[in-house]
């Protein structure tokens, strides 16, 4: 015996009803459950659907669906971190390695010319960030606005939008550079090849953040739909 369409969204409304937000994990739990309850009916085809459904709830035990979303969680965020990577290894290749060279020369001027150098490329990174707060606050907005019209919610195009309009990526240089600062001497005074090593440490630093920010969520919309081939269906 088979669930009927009315049973198969009664699964969906019992996923949302047990705090799982995702699309994609319920899609999974829905299918997990259907095939299990189903099983069941093999055995015991009187069986009530609701009856069968709480059975299949208790054996993920205490916590409920709260362990295969975290587990779902760890996935995504695998992933995300390759795509990060991906990105990045494109920097260290021709023609992009220039463009790292060459910012890293531009920081190593900044840092190398004494204090107001620091001051100058803090104030720069600074202005860096607040743009993309600023942004950040209207992408949030916009995503508000389309799930309040019912747009379903991915674990994984959460994750990407919710690193790419954040800023704490780029307050790493910040944080950084005061950390290497602290000890109340001079940036500037510790070498030319500690200044160098720094420069472009910086520089990988801010290539992450503008990757995040703006690379992937560029491209989100075709590294969704490689991860969930029925995106584009539902959206």
């Amino acid at each position: 015996m088979k669930l009927n369409d009315s049973q198969i969204e009664d699964l969906y409304v019992f996923t949302r009803k047990h705090y799982v937000e995702y699309y994609d994990v319920q899609i999974e739990l829905v299918d997990h459950l259907a095939l299990a309850i189903e099983d069941q009916w093999k055995v015991k085809p009187q069986l009530p659907f609701e009856d069968a459904l709480q059975i299949e709830f208790k054996k993920f035990g205490v916590f409920g669906f709260t362990e295969m979303v975290e587990q779902r969680q760890k996935a995504m965020a695998r992933k995300y971190s390759k795509l990060i990577w991906k990105h990045l290894k494109e920097y260290f290749k021709l023609p992009k390695i220039l463009l790292l060279l060459a910012l890293t020369m531009v920081i190593y001027g900044f840092i190398s010319t004494q204090i107001i150098g620091t001051i100058v490329l803090t104030i720069i990174i600074t202005a860096v960030i607040i743009g993309i707060a600023v942004d950040g606050y209207r992408k949030r907005i916009k995503r508000y606005k389309l799930e309040k019209e019912g747009k379903k919610k991915w674990l994984f195009e959460e994750m990407i939008f919710q690193y790419g309009t954040g800023m704490t990526v780029f307050l790493f240089p910040i944080q950084f550079l005061s950390l290497i600062n602290s000890g109340g001497t001079d940036i500037s005074s510790r070498g030319s090849v500690f200044i160098a090593v720094l420069s472009f440490i910086v520089v990988l630093m801010l290539m992450v953040g503008y990757i995040i920010s703006f690379e992937i969520t560029r491209k989100a919309q075709i590294y969704l739909e490689q991860t969930y081939p029925e995106y584009k269906l539902v959206n």
